[in-house]
C-alpha cells in the first residue's frame, strides 16, 4: 500500500473519531476503539491481528495507567474529603497576605491540582475567590484567573494527574522527567497565564457570581481544618520518591555512581506504584483515621473516587489500541518516516495533532490520547533521550490545553461560578487556556535545546 494511501486511512481515521464524537455523541473509549478497527482493517489486516492488535494495546497500556490514576484518583478524594486544599488555600494567603494573594491562589492552585480532579479544585477552593474578592474589594476574577491557571496548568503539566500520566505511557516517557520538567515549565506558565493576566483581565471584565454560591466560605472554620504541613508533605512524598528514583537512575546509568542494595530501594520506592501506595497509606491514617473518620467511610470515599478515574483510565486504555494498530498495520513507520525527513520538529507537530483535536471536539483528554497514539510510532525513528520524550508530552498537554469554548465543560463551569457571560468566558477563561498551551510549547521547545 502506497505511503499516500496510508496517510488518507490516517487523516480519515481521525475524522471517523470526531465524527462519532461530535456528531453521534459516541463515547470516546467506544469512539477510539471503532476507528483502532477501522485503521487496521483499512490497512488490510486479518480480522483476528485487528483484535490481537486491540488486546495488546489496551493490556500494556493498562498495566501502568490503572494503577496509578486509580491511586491518584483515591489520594485526591481523601484530600478534597478531609478540607485540605482549604488548609493550603488559607495558610498561603495568610502567608503572602492581601495584597499578594492573587500569587497565593495560583500556587494554591498549582499543588491542589496534582492529586485532585480540577473541576473538583475549582468548586473546593471558588469560594475563597469569593471571599477575598469581598474582603479587598478587588474584582473576582483578579483572583480567580490565578486560580484556574494553576489548577489547569498543573492538571496537564505534571503528573499523577491522569492527562501526563497516559501520554507518558503511551509515548514512552519516565515520570520522574515529566515531573521535573513539567515544574520547570509550568510554574512561569501558571504565573503569565494566572496573575499577570489576571490582573490585566479584572480589569476589563465584572463578574457577578451567583449569591448562592457565595455563602459557603462564610461558615467555614479554619481550625476543622488539616494542619499545612501535613498536606504539603503527603503530596510532596510521592513526587519527591519520584524524582529521587530518577536522578539515581540518571547517575547510575551515567556510572557515577553505582548500582547498589541502596540504589535498588530508592528505584522500588521510587516507583509510582509504591510512591503512590504509599502517600495514599498515610493520607488514609492522617487525614482519616487520625481525625476520627471511620473506615466504612474511608472505602466509601475511596470507593467513589474509582468511578470518574474509570472513564479516564478506559479512555487511556483505548489510546493504547489506537497506538498499538498503528504500529501494527504500518502506518507507524511510514508517518516515522515521513516525518522524519520533514522540516517540523516533533514537538510542533505533536502541539499541533493535540491543538487541532481539542480545537474541534473540546475535551483535553482525547485530544491528549489521541495525539499521543499518532506521535508514539513516529518518536522511534528519531532516538530521543528521556528528557526530550518527557518534552513531548508537554507539548502534548500544551496543544490540548488550547482554545476551551462552548464544546469543553471547563467553559461552561467557569461562566456558571464567575457569573459572566460567553463572551466573556471566551475573553477570559479560553484566552487563559490559549496563553497556557503558547507559552507551554515555547518554553518546551526553549528546553530542547538545553536537555
Amino acid at each position: 500500500m502506497s505511503q499516500l494511501m496510508l496517510l488518507a486511512i490516517v487523516i480519515s481515521a481521525v475524522a471517523l473519531l470526531l465524527l462519532l464524537v461530535l456528531r453521534f455523541k459516541i463515547n470516546a473509549f467506544i469512539a477510539l476503539i471503532v476507528t483502532s478497527m477501522y485503521v487496521g482493517l483499512a490497512t488490510g489486516m486479518k480480522p483476528d491481528k485487528v483484535l490481537e492488535s486491540i488486546q495488546n494495546g489496551m493490556g500494556g497500556t493498562l498495566g501502568f495507567v490503572a494503577t496509578v490514576v486509580g491511586l491518584g484518583a483515591i489520594f485526591g478524594a481523601l484530600l478534597e474529603h478531609s478540607g485540605g486544599a482549604r488548609s493550603l488555600a488559607h495558610y498561603l494567603v495568610g502567608k503572602f497576605g492581601y495584597e499578594r494573594a492573587s500569587w497565593a491562589m495560583v500556587l494554591t492552585g498549582f499543588i491542589v491540582a496534582i492529586p485532585v480532579f480540577f473541576d473538583v479544585g475549582f468548586i473546593i477552593l471558588v469560594p475563597i475567590v469569593y471571599a477575598l474578592s469581598r474582603d479587598t474589594g478587588r474584582p473576582v476574577l483578579y483572583y480567580g484567573i490565578p486560580l484556574l491557571a494553576g489548577l489547569a496548568v498543573t492538571h496537564s503539566f505534571i503528573p499523577p494527574t491522569p492527562g501526563p500520566v497516559a501520554v507518558a505511557e503511551i509515548v514512552g516517557a519516565n515520570l520522574g522527567w515529566v515531573i521535573l520538567l513539567g515544574f520547570i515549565v509550568g510554574l512561569p506558565t501558571a504565573i503569565i497565564a494566572g496573575p499577570v493576566f489576571g490582573k490585566y483581565i479584572s480589569k476589563r471584565i465584572t463578574a457577578s457570581p451567583p449569591a448562592f454560591l457565595q455563602e459557603d466560605e462564610k461558615h467555614t472554620d479554619t481550625s476543622q481544618l488539616p494542619n499545612f504541613s501535613i498536606i504539603a508533605a503527603l503530596i510532596g512524598v510521592p513526587l519527591l520518591l519520584i524524582l529521587v528514583n530518577t536522578i539515581s537512575g540518571v547517575l547510575v546509568s551515567k556510572k557515577i555512581i553505582a548500582a547498589s542494595t541502596t540504589t535498588d530501594i530508592i528505584s522500588f520506592l521510587g516507583h509510582p506504584f509504591t510512591a503512590l501506595t504509599l502517600a495514599t497509606l498515610l493520607s488514609l491514617y492522617f487525614l482519616g483515621t487520625k481525625r476520627g473518620v471511620s473506615g466504612k467511610e474511608l472505602l466509601d470515599i475511596s470507593t467513589k473516587a474509582l468511578g470518574p478515574a474509570g472513564i479516564i483510565i478506559l479512555i487511556t486504555g483505548a489510546g493504547g489500541v489506537f497506538k498499538q494498530v498503528l504500529i501494527d498495520s504500518g502506518i507507524g513507520k511510514m508517518l516515522a518516516h515521513s516525518i522524519a525527513n520533514s522540516a517540523l520538529p516533533p514537538l510542533l507537530l505533536a502541539w499541533l495533532l493535540a491543538a487541532v483535536v481539542r480545537v474541534t471536539q473540546g475535551s483535553s483528554t482525547v485530544a491528549m490520547i489521541t495525539a499521543a497514539g499518532i506521535m508514539a510510532p513516529v518518536l522511534e525513528v528519531f532516538d530521543l533521550s528521556a528528557p526530550h520524550r518527557a518534552l513531548i508530552v508537554l507539548s502534548i498537554a500544551a496543544g490540548a490545553t488550547i482554545l476551551s469554548h462552548v464544546n469543553d465543560s471547563g467553559f461552561w463551569l467557569v461562566g456558571k461560578y464567575f457569573g459572566i457571560s460567553e463572551k466573556q468566558t471566551l475573553q477570559s477563561w479560553t484566552v487563559m487556556e490559549t496563553i497556557i498551551s503558547v507559552s507551554g510549547l515555547i518554553l518546551s521547545l526553549g528546553l530542547s535545546f538545553f536537555v
